[in-house]
């Protein structure tokens, strides 16, 4: 009876820690003090990241004179790198400490970025962008892996905080560069560019400051490992028939960050009334929303057939964001503001959505032994539609509201694809009924 009594305790004191705020969660996240440690080290190197990603291509332009044409190539043989950080840093963090993998990322950009200072030349910049983007990929499949190992069964949580904090980094890096765009000098765009590569600096030195996470079961992944009865699935990600399909039906559930950053702009610009003006409101809305509700949606999302629920909502949620801006043409300005709107807050939510089931689904369909090469391949989900989700949401908007509905209701009847198959993989090894400690259990097993 008193065993009884203190596992309800527990289990109370662990739905209040679920649903604290997120300033009480930041004092006490998942993971403890090296938790804290890593989360603020997010927060500054997504503050770099901000004012990278407000500048770089004024940097581009003005400093090292780029014309569109290399511009254009520059930036796309980035992302083509950044495909490849994810699987390469998930096979080494099976052989190698997370911990000091991820303090080589932030060297490598630093070095990359000391490198951007002095080359002007086209030539030269396309190797050192496309090792700064893979490095930056690569820190964020390190940093996933981390998580999972430090916080835990509150790895939901920690990737809640997570996302919370990149957010507000973004943000913050986004106002340091919009003061260095108004002076507008030289100088100004290469202090923008120090002031990002201080973030890598500071940023390696407090990784240094936390402990390698435990991963008692690593096991180096082997492309020979047969699946068998025993072993219902490969240690090697390549050979893993199921896991390679969650990761490609992956990228068709990223895509609300093509819609957030180009859909929603471009439509506006070429085929609404809407002021020009409300462009900058879409990046408002999805900041305050996913810094505001991220930890909700992630205390309604505790296991992982939860996570699969989840990615039907994202479905769903994607549907009616692109019906409403399929229908934001058919009014005058007002009605085609309101429209596009509510549609960036359809998309936050959609990706409030995603950013929980897709990081869940993705530790929980990976073997325990071989989980970090599979984060690995599984990173390779959003780098993918970050190259070519731009190109998609173009061709949509080239065949009008009618690409929109389109494309709707493709990400929907993906989405249920996507959950019919992780419940598949599930029962393999979570049988219905079980309690989430009887199903971690047996995902060790």
């Amino acid at each position: 009876m008193r065993r009884g009594a203190q596992g309800e305790r527990a289990r109370t004191r662990e739905a209040r820690q679920r649903e604290a705020g997120l300033l009480a969660q930041l004092r006490r996240p998942p993971g403890g003090q090296d938790g804290r440690i890593m989360l603020l080290g997010q927060l500054l190197d997504r503050t770099g990241s901000g004012v990278w990603g407000a500048s770089s291509v004024l940097y581009f332009t003005f400093v090292t004179g780029l014309d569109a044409r290399q511009l254009g190539l520059l930036l796309g043989a980035a992302g083509v790198a950044g495909i490849a950080g994810s699987p390469i840093v998930g096979r080494l963090a099976g052989r190698f400490p997370v911990r000091s993998l991820l303090i080589g990322c932030h060297l490598v950009r630093l070095g990359t970025l000391g490198l951007m200072l002095i080359c002007t030349g086209f030539y030269v910049l396309l190797p050192v962008v496309a090792v700064t983007y893979l490095g930056d990929r690569a820190a964020k499949t390190l940093e996933m892996l981390f998580a999972t190992r430090v916080a835990g069964e509150r790895r939901t949580t920690y990737q809640a905080l997570s996302r919370s904090v990149a957010n507000a980094g973004y943000a913050l890096g986004a106002g340091i560069a919009a003061i260095g765009l108004a002076v507008g000098t030289r100088d100004a765009y290469r202090a923008l560019i120090l002031c990002n590569a201080l973030s890598f600096l500071v940023a390696a030195a407090l990784v240094w400051r936390t402990r390698e996470p435990r991963d008692p079961g690593r096991v180096t992944a082997r492309t020979g490992d047969a699946v068998t009865a025993d072993r219902p699935f490969a240690r090697s990600p390549w050979r893993d028939r199921g896991y390679l399909r969650f990761v490609l039906l992956d990228i068709a559930m990223n895509l609300d960050d093509s819609i957030l950053n180009v859909g929603l702009p471009l439509w506006l610009v070429n085929h609404t009334e809407a002021p020009h003006a409300f462009v900058p409101a879409f990046l408002v809305i999805n900041t305050v929303l996913v810094v505001v509700l991220q930890m909700r949606v992630s205390a309604k999302v505790k296991e992982p057939r939860q996570a699969a629920g989840a990615v039907v909502v994202y479905g769903v949620t994607m549907l009616v964001c692109c019906t409403v801006l399929a229908t934001a043409t058919g009014g005058g300005a007002w009605a085609a503001s309101i429209a596009l709107l509510v549609a960036a807050m359809l998309v936050t939510m959609a990706e409030l959505m995603r950013s929980v089931s897709s990081w869940e689904l993705a530790v929980s369909l990976a073997p325990p032994e071989a989980r970090a090469p599979y984060l690995g391949v599984a990173g390779m989900s959003q780098s993918v539609q970050k190259s070519a989700g731009p190109l998609l949401t173009g061709a949509v908007m080239t065949a009008g509201p009618v690409g929109w509905l389109v494309l709707g209701a493709a990400v929907a009847g993906l989405s249920a694809v996507q959950r019919r198959g992780c419940l598949r993989r599930l029962d393999a090894v979570l049988p219905v009924g079980d309690s989430p400690g009887d199903r971690r259990t047996a995902l060790r097993a």
